[in-house]
This record gives structure tokens, C-alpha cells and sequence, in this order.
């Protein structure tokens, strides 16, 4: 690995730490990811309610790193680079993308209802435990290495 690979490499690490950092203090303060696991098991004197929106949330987080690990090994399976930038000019990604923005906001929007209607944070802290959860989730995936495809 040469130098200058190590240095792209630290400075993407960085970028990625603006979000690994505040997301994960945010759940730790909370211990939201504590608190969404009781909400799934019903430990937390929930109804049946309450795990149906938590599951609902699971799938809808599942949908969302699918698709962003596909977008990833795209190239591998497409053998090009796809042009991330002009995406809505690609026959892929242009349908992937706003899929995937839908999933990620409706997500965000029942893990926001779930925390605040059905534990004891409500909807202002819930908000913010669901913000450090897909904040420390995004942080992660962003820092899974994108494969290059090479031209020959």
C-alpha cells in the first residue's frame, strides 16, 4: 500500500469519524440501542404494537444497507465504474437510489415514533437516539472500502 493510499485513507477515516463519533455517544447516552432490542423483544412493557414498528424499522433498516452494499459491489458486477455523480442518467442506480432515500427515511421516521411513543425518552430524546443510531450506522457502512474496477 503506498503512501499516498494511506493518507486517503486516513483522511476518509476522519470524514467517517464525524459520524461514528457523535452517533455512537448519542446512543451510549441514551442506550437506545439497549432500549429499540427490549422495544423488538417486548421486554419493555410494550404491546404488540410496539414490536410490529420495531420490526418494521428492522426490515426497513435491512432494505437500506442492501442496497447500499449492492450499490457498492455494483461495479464488481457490472465490470465498470458506474458514474456516481450523474446517477440519475445510470439505468441501476437511478432506480436504487431513490428506493434506498426512501428507505432510510422512513426508517428513521418509525425508529422516531417507535423511541418516542412506546419507551421512556419520548419524542424530543427519541429523536435524538434515533439520529446517533443511523448516524453511527452510516458512519460504519461509510467506512466499508468501495472496490475499484480496473480497466483493461
Amino acid at each position: 500500500m503506498s503512501t499516498r493510499s494511506l493518507v486517503h485513507f486516513s483522511r476518509h477515516t476522519l470524514k467517517q469519524l464525524k459520524f461514528v463519533l457523535p452517533g455512537g455517544l448519542l446512543t451510549y447516552y441514551f442506550d437506545s440501542h439497549n432500549i429499540f432490542l427490549d422495544l423488538l423483544r417486548g421486554s419493555r412493557g410494550g404491546n404488540d404494537w410496539s414490536r410490529f414498528a420495531a420490526r418494521l424499522s428492522v426490515l426497513s433498516a435491512v432494505v437500506t444497507i442492501s442496497l447500499f452494499l449492492y450499490v457498492l459491489v455494483l461495479p464488481l458486477l457490472q465490470g465498470e465504474q458506474p458514474n456516481y455523480r450523474h446517477w440519475r442518467q445510470s439505468g441501476v442506480l437511478s432506480t436504487v437510489i431513490p428506493v434506498m432515500t426512501a428507505s432510510i427515511v422512513a426508517g428513521w421516521s418509525l425508529l422516531v415514533f417507535t423511541l418516542g411513543r412506546w419507551s421512556e425518552l419520548g419524542y424530543i430524546e427519541g429523536t435524538l437516539a434515533a439520529s446517533g443510531l443511523y448516524a453511527l450506522a452510516f458512519g460504519l457502512l461509510g467506512l466499508i472500502p468501495a472496490p475499484k474496477v480496473h480497466r483493461q
